[in-house]
């Protein structure tokens, strides 16, 4: 493909909101890149490179700042990762039939993005209802926790991989009904830490089959590293709630789109 400067712009707008808000890059890039254009397989393995290098930055800052739990990082790829193995491997026995790999990630995103919609509206109820409903034995480290930790891997591993969404606002709600008395700055800075390896590995992966436009990649990146610092720095600053809302409302149509 050619240099689109359009391609610039959106990732600096991806960067500078999810700097500002925390919404999930990839609940609003790939949609962006569906839009342009780009085929589904190709929008998918470029976003999931361009999360894993955007969000490399954010490990370092969020362990200088001890907000990440590494065991349970560790508990959500002992899941995750071998899902998108798996889920890498299933793309690749039907990569001949390219036309029902479109029309899987584009429902199989349609979908993502509902849920994704959900999480981001509700997101503090969800957490203020998990800390009021959890039980004590969601309070302390338990083998039931790890499991279901290891079961919301999987389940974020074969979601990423197939639609580049849900290692951000998923994930983090989501662990919020699991550990409840857990600072949020620790959930998003473990969810954060986790993110990075699952869309490294399922990018590369995605690479292997071809599915990577690398000149796109750097478009993308060109905007959105200023945009993320950007918005970072007025984070906290400007109210982003009804932006979050809008956000919200923007996904759960385009989503409602691509399924019906």
């Amino acid at each position: 493909m050619d240099f689109q400067l359009g391609l610039v712009v959106a990732g600096l707008v991806v960067g500078f909101v999810v700097g500002l808000t925390g919404v999930g890059g990839g609940s609003l890039m790939t949609p962006i890149l569906l839009w342009f254009g780009i085929p589904p397989t190709t929008a998918v393995g470029t976003d999931l490179l361009y999360a894993a290098y955007t969000k490399m930055a954010g490990i370092f800052v969020h362990h200088k700042k001890k907000n990440i739990n590494w065991k349970i990082t560790g508990w959500l790829s002992l899941g995750s990762i071998p899902a998108a193995l798996f889920t890498l491997w299933i793309l690749s026995t039907i990569k001949t039939d390219i036309a029902v790999i479109n029309a899987t990630i584009k429902y199989s995103l349609g979908w993502a993005l509902l849920f994704t919609s959900i999480a981001v509206l509700f997101k503090n109820k969800i957490m203020v209802f998990s800390q009021k409903h959890s039980g004590d034995k969601f309070h302390k480290e338990s083998r039931m926790q790890n499991v279901l930790t290891i079961a919301i891997g999987v389940m974020l591993g074969a979601t990423v991989t197939l639609t580049s969404i849900g290692a951000g606002a998923l994930g983090t709600v989501t662990l919020f009904f699991l550990y409840p008395l857990l600072p949020t700055p620790k959930l998003v800075g473990t969810e954060i830490a986790h993110a990075v390896p699952l869309t490294l590995v399922a990018g590369l992966g995605h690479a292997t089959m071809g599915n990577i436009d690398y000149l796109l990649l750097v478009q993308l990146l060109m905007g959105s590293l200023p945009g993320i610092f950007i918005g970072s720095m007025l984070s906290g600053k400007i109210p982003d709630l009804y932006l979050r809302n809008a956000i919200a409302v923007m996904l759960f149509f385009v989503g409602y789109k691509l399924i019906f």
